[in-house]
């Protein structure tokens, strides 16, 4: 079952490249494709740095094609609780370090004249909220950001106020992103099945380099690094809206019900919202809450299409961006980047190549993925969400068979006292047919969930999902679950 194109995917060209073949080396391997890889990648190359990227399936088939593309360092409501969870130094260099990679985007853009229909405007995040709203604008005016509290939002629905970040951006990723592809020596269909020493093995051939970068959304190796315990997924939904209202800047709901908006150059507005943990799902409902959203807010609009994306979330919400572990000196990693993407991922790129070129560089110790973590609530409640999971896979036998489940359904049920994920299809002619399929997970053996909104099998440890059929459509898992008959 093909996944929805994002409005991105349906309005940018991405030529398409070869699988690696033979044996190849360079100086820098980079794993993963999406924006983080390519950024890296380009980076590199500007400074005369050989790189390879290998990418698995296709150039931004993950989640840099179902991105909003906000460019902002205004990430919700962050830096009243960052400044007493880390302490001023630190909060002021998480805040330099988005706002120089907002900076560094527009240096590139302009320089290469790319056309990505950047613009820049002001964000908000708006609240119900008035006294955290204000703590945060006094928390990010002191960190130098250009930030206010405000009352008057342009928002179609009640706020108790917003907080305002002044020159902030957005643009289309995938037409700014192509624009720098060329000169790059890149290879789809290509994942890495194993790494032995310096050499990624694919299919057809393999890549020896002297430094590597995993920039996988969430890396596929365990050990070391157990950043399988460090983070979890969240996923997120969107729908593109003709008709409705253009805003007059990029909005970011903080209420746990709150939504995101931010226009196109042609006027499309999205709204994006209704986001869950990965595996939680079980309801679905997201895209009819979004829709019902648009029709009370927007009325007359109307959706020319939707989708979402997949994030992973760290416990204390700053991403892990630096050498992969202590022990592994020429293997770095940029991940966790908690729905904020575009700033993460260039900020990542910039650090990445000055560690690699063994310059100092400022931002290092703040995103280093061996600091000591903060937000042990999160951390505890991701290793409840892994061990229960665990549990529920081996001690937990369902009473149900497949007979009830109803057309157009799916849920695990019990077959031959095995447990089994079984989506009923409803045929043409009005017949159905079962399709049947493991419900653990290959990457540590979590139980799967049915997610009726997307028609997957969801992992709600590390974000793992599968198709009816259990073809894998995203890791860490490097294998699907296969239909059992």
């Amino acid at each position: 079952m093909e996944k929805p194109k994002s409005l991105w995917e349906k309005t940018a060209s991405v030529p398409p490249y070869p699988s690696v073949c033979g044996e190849k080396s360079t100086d820098v391997l980079v794993i993963g494709g999406g924006i983080a890889g390519i950024l890296t990648a380009y980076m590199l190359s500007e400074k005369g740095i050989r790189c390879i990227v290998l990418e698995a399936d296709s150039l931004f088939s993950g989640q840099t094609g179902r991105t909003t593309a906000k460019i902002t360092s205004q990430h919700g409501i962050l830096y009243e609780k960052m400044i007493r969870m880390h302490g001023f130094a630190k909060a002021r260099a998480y805040a330099e370090a988005n706002e120089a990679a907002i900076a560094e985007y527009r240096r590139i853009a302009n320089d290469n004249r790319i056309e990505c229909e950047m613009r820049t405007l002001p964000s908000y995040v708006y609240s119900m909220d008035k006294e955290a709203l204000t703590k945060e604008a006094e928390a990010a005016a002191a960190l130098g950001l250009a930030a206010s509290f405000v009352t008057e939002t342009g928002l179609p629905f009640p706020a108790a106020g917003a907080v305002r970040f002044e020159n902030q951006a957005q643009f289309h990723p995938l037409k700014f992103l192509t624009a720098l592809l060329p000169g790059l020596e890149i290879y789809e269909h290509s994942p890495v099945l194993s790494m032995k020493g310096h050499t990624a093995a694919t299919p057809r051939g393999s890549v020896r380099a002297r430094k590597i970068v995993y920039a996988t959304n969430f890396p596929k190796i365990n050990l070391p690094g157990f950043y399988f315990m460090r983070m979890h997924r969240e996923r997120s939904h969107v729908v593109a809206l003709e008709g409705a209202p253009v805003p007059d800047g990029i909005y970011y709901g903080a209420d746990k019900d709150g939504f995101s908006l931010r226009s196109t150059e042609n006027g499309i507005v999205l709204l994006g919202g209704a986001g869950h943990r990965t595996g939680k799902n079980t309801e679905g409902g997201s895209f009819a809450a979004l829709m019902q959203a648009a029709k009370r807010f927007f009325p007359g609009s109307r959706a020319v299409c939707g989708w979402s994306a997949q994030d992973c979330m760290t416990p204390d919400h700053i991403p892990y961006i630096g050498r992969f572990s202590k022990d592994t000196p020429d293997v770095y990693i940029a991940t966790g980047f908690c729905k904020w993407g575009m700033t993460s991922a260039m900020a990542a790129a910039g650090l990445l190549r000055d560690l690699i070129m063994e310059k100092p560089n400022r931002f290092a110790s703040v995103f280093s993925p061996s600091r000591k973590l903060a937000g042990l609530g999160t951390l505890l409640t991701d290793g409840v969400q892994t061990v229960g999971s665990l549990a529920k896979q081996f001690f937990y036998l369902p009473s149900r068979d497949f007979h009830q489940i109803p057309p157009g359904h799916g849920g695990i049920v019990q077959i031959d006292g095995r447990k089994r994920g079984v989506y009923r299809e409803i045929l043409p002619d009005g017949k159905t047919r079962l399709h049947i399929v493991s419900v653990k997970c290959p990457h540590l053996g979590c139980e799967l969930a049915w997610n009726p909104e997307e028609k997957s099998w969801d992992c709600p440890c590390h974000g793992s999902r599968f198709d009816i059929d259990g073809k894998l459509l995203d890791g860490p898992a490097e294998k699907g679950i296969g239909r059992k008959r």
